[in-house]
């Protein structure tokens, strides 16, 4: 599609310098007419200032890639969290609904306690415990109480080769010690932020029509939640094991497995953060990759 063309979809990314925003900012661009907001252009803890931007800017289709991601600082930073994770995704639903427009908008795993013995589905009932979580599943729920045509995607385990998380800490960690203790009894889906990014991209080009811009009727059919990440499991400890072993390190790092109980966080983290993608598949005909096979696809580039 011209992005030039007047008549092309208009897009509203937000969150444009995260893991998954940064990713997005190249693969949405095809799509339409691209307009991209990073924290410096949109406080999201201002919500007169979201609201009077979306009124500007008149979006057709908003991507909300930004979240409060401190699991642990949350829970001293609750109010700030609230505001960013649940208050901010209510205004952009409100407004998306107010407008006709549609939102995608990104959860997380974390709004489970992880005492299921299985994968999560888009159907089990949450129980966060955590602010991060909770304020996220409280994102959740005012997106769907708002209405508007709507994509949540779950995900969790997000890493990168950019910013802040595992990936980059066990990397930089297995380079400075002999040994490094990781927690072996949490299981979730390491999940590369640019498979994220695709495989949102893929489903927008499947809803909105490429020669009917403002066409929102695919959209609404396929509005809901959708669990998004790498499919295969293993614990914290296996994903380190994966990462030092695809990177060349100076030095032979001993890792200890190490039970949750001789790590202690702030905030609580589930035991059981696998989630299903069935949904994904049966509705966009998407099977997200093995969460190895995309590990070392990302540490080779």
């Amino acid at each position: 599609m011209n992005v030039s063309s007047p008549n092309a979809w208009k897009i509203l990314l937000i969150g444009k310098e995260g893991h998954v925003g940064g990713q997005l900012s190249a693969l949405l661009q095809p799509l339409g007419k691209l307009v991209t907001f990073g924290k410096d252009d949109l406080d999201l803890t201002q919500a007169d200032r979201i609201r009077e931007t979306l009124r500007e800017v008149r979006p057709q289709v908003i991507v909300n890639a930004a979240a409060y991601t401190a699991v642990d600082k949350a829970e001293d930073e609750a109010e700030l969290a609230q505001a960013v994770n649940a208050t901010a995704p209510a205004i952009l639903a409100e407004e998306a609904k107010r407008q006709g427009a549609a939102l995608v908008h990104f959860s997380t795993d974390y709004v489970f306690d992880g005492n299921k013995p299985g994968p999560y589905t888009e159907e089990d009932a949450p129980n966060p415990l955590s602010v991060y979580g909770r304020t996220k599943l409280a994102g959740d729920e005012a997106i769907q109480s708002a209405g508007p045509p709507h994509l949540i995607f779950r995900t969790g385990w997000v890493y990168g080769l950019q910013g802040k998380n595992f990936l980059l800490t066990i990397r930089r960690l297995a380079k400075e010690r002999d040994e490094l203790k990781i927690v072996d009894d949490q299981v979730g889906s390491p999940t590369w932020c640019r498979t994220i990014a695709q495989i949102t991209a893929n489903v927008l080009s499947q809803v909105l029509p490429e020669h009917s811009p403002g066409d929102l009727s695919r959209f609404e059919q396929a509005s809901g939640l959708y669990n998004l990440v790498c499919t295969g499991q293993t614990s914290w400890f296996g994903f380190a094991k994966a990462i030092v072993e695809a990177s060349p390190t100076t030095r032979d790092t001993k890792l200890i497995p190490i039970p949750t109980s001789e790590y202690p966080t702030a905030a609580r983290r589930p035991a059981n953060s696998v989630l299903a993608t069935e949904k994904m598949r049966s509705a966009f005909g998407i099977t997200p990759p093995a969460w190895d096979i995309t590990l070392n696809y990302c540490l080779s580039r």
